[in-house]
């Protein structure tokens, strides 16, 4: 289990499994989605926009080059059986995020934004973590999922593609570079989703050149109207 309190030069963490998914259709309306992630073979390309054979429903929210890679700590699993235990069915294997990386050793609180890691040949940098949404409430049979997800902090986070490359399961993520080490991932989730009007800490987050543009807008709409914006037709299931 991770510590919370790695150093820089202690992350380095075996990449477990490799994963991608194709859309189908998904939810009470057949919206089309990738959350259906399924281990890879072999080694697997990774480009600017993501792991090829990987593909995304809704291109408006999920993917792109600031949502290149989704990775989830296995390390989490456990957590999520001991407190929601009728989750454990969907818990046996890797990928019931929709994750496409999966590790044990490493989470939300020893990474930070901005950090940039040797993922296989590729490199690639922590741009912001994820912001949960109802497609994990059909996925766990759990209408509360998607907030309990956000309520626990345990979200996971995105990479952007630095350098193209390949990555397979065995290979290792090490970090070599770590420019915003006061930004933990830990951190952003928190001002996100509980310390929701900090206006100190919207201000600094506004400004992270090394967080993605949405997060930085975000930050400073709250800055600008002092108020949270409307979560809940992204974790309401459609028609719930």
């Amino acid at each position: 289990m991770f510590s919370g309190e790695h150093s820089a030069a202690m992350i380095q963490v075996r990449v477990d499994h490799v994963l991608t998914g194709r859309t189908i259709p998904f939810g009470p309306n057949g919206e089309p989605s990738g959350i259906d992630k399924q281990c890879a073979d072999g080694p697997v390309s990774l480009m600017p926009d993501g792991l090829a054979g990987d593909a995304q429903g809704d291109t408006k929210h999920h993917g792109g080059p600031e949502k290149a890679v989704h990775h989830y700590p296995r390390d989490h699993y456990p957590l999520w059986r001991a407190e929601y235990p009728q989750l454990a069915p969907r818990l046996s294997a890797p990928g019931a995020f929709g994750e496409n990386i999966s590790t044990e050793g490493v989470g939300e609180a020893d990474v930070c934004v901005g950090d940039v890691f040797r993922l296989g040949t590729a490199l690639v940098q922590v741009s912001q973590g994820r912001q949960p949404c109802w497609r994990l409430n059909v996925r766990f049979e759990a209408p509360k999922m998607a907030r309990w997800v956000q309520q626990s902090g345990r979200t996971g986070w995105y990479y952007r593609v630095l350098e193209a490359g390949e990555v397979v399961a065995g290979d290792f993520l090490r970090l070599s570079e770590r420019p915003c080490p006061e930004w933990p991932l830990s951190r952003i989730v928190d001002v996100l989703y509980r310390d929701t009007l900090n206006r100190e800490a919207l201000a600094a987050m506004s400004a992270l050149p090394e967080l993605a543009e949405s997060w930085r807008t975000l930050a400073a709409r709250r800055l600008e109207r002092h108020a949270v914006e409307d979560w809940s037709r992204r974790v309401s299931t459609p028609g719930g």
